[in-house]
């Protein structure tokens, strides 16, 4: 059962058109973005490719673009940082599943990238797409408030030892062993909320946004970020492999912390749906289109995958 969020959508804003548009432009510039299959060393880039379109909702880019609207920017011009966090969120779920790390042999219902080119390509694709970020992203026109320096930083610390590499750390030496609540948080603002909220203040970015704009986006994207690990927490131990598209029950499996196993699953519900309400809540007085905001931290909130 999804956790209720208790807040009104408009009934006459279209998520599933707006995301099914947003990613065929995504997916497309990402096509331009990166080298073509054939470009030596073909090995590489076949499994970069492998894994940036192997059917990824594009849920980091979908934020960046609607925290850009929201601004009254366009995502032409969020385009390029959009497509950045999503080959680096492409490449920490393609070290993730490697077998020094989660092990998985599944993600988005296909073989994981190491499972196909093995684990050497598989490393070095994911090192390639880090690194190729950084060249898609210093291709932003740049703004009259923020610049390149702003946006790579921005993206570097976002990714960095003191966040998503930082958090995939705390997760692993957390395994097997009694954590708390504000530990288990540490790890989730890391982890996952760190890039999420990158992509919601880029978008903000892109479309020079004023500073109370960009708080009201950093508290949005935070509290989004640690309600959609905590309801990925939830589906770890609810659905099916085949439903997820990776490997369920694998969080219990090896000992994993998360918040069903601190707190319980209805705790766990309440918990990501009150998440959820304060993120609606940082967008209260935001002047700008705020309603597909609101729809996809709604929609993360209720899904099933």
């Amino acid at each position: 059962m999804a956790p209720k969020s208790n807040v009104l959508i408009d009934p006459d804003f279209d998520l599933k058109t707006y995301l099914t548009s947003l990613t065929r432009e995504v997916d497309a510039a990402l096509d331009r973005y990166l080298p073509k299959a054939t470009v030596k060393p073909a090995t590489l880039h076949k499994a970069m490719r492998y894994s940036l379109f192997a059917g990824g909702k594009r849920l980091r880019p979908a934020l960046c673009m609607a925290a850009a609207e929201a601004c009254g920017g366009n995502r032409a011009q969020a385009m390029p940082l959009a497509c950045a966090v999503e080959c680096i969120h492409t490449y920490s779920l393609i070290h993730d599943d490697l077998p020094a790390m989660d092990n998985d042999d599944f993600r988005r219902g296909k073989p994981t990238c190491h499972k196909v080119f093995g684990e050497a390509t598989a490393i070095l694709a994911g090192d390639a797409l880090l690194t190729h970020a950084f060249e898609i992203a210093a291709q932003c026109r740049g703004w009259r408030r923020y610049g390149h320096k702003d946006v790579i930083l921005e993206l570097a610390q976002s990714a960095g030892s003191q966040y998503l590499v930082g958090g995939q750390v705390a997760d692993l030496e957390a395994e097997g062993k009694k954590v708390t609540q504000p530990q288990l948080r540490f790890i989730h603002e890391r982890k996952t909320s760190a890039l999420l909220c990158c992509a919601t203040r880029l978008g903000g970015m892109s479309a020079n946004c004023n500073r109370s704009q960009l708080n009201a986006l950093t508290d949005f994207g935070f509290y989004v970020g640690l309600a959609f690990q905590v309801i990925d927490d939830i589906l770890d131990v609810t659905q099916s492999s085949e439903q997820l598209g990776k490997t369920a029950g694998k969080d219990e499996a090896v000992g994993k912390a998360t918040y069903p196993a601190i707190i319980g699953l209805e705790k766990s519900r309440k918990t990501a749906a009150d998440l959820t309400r304060r993120a609606y809540k940082a967008l209260d007085g935001f002047h700008g289109r705020v309603q597909p905001l609101r729809a996809l931290a709604d929609y993360l909130l209720k899904r099933e995958k």
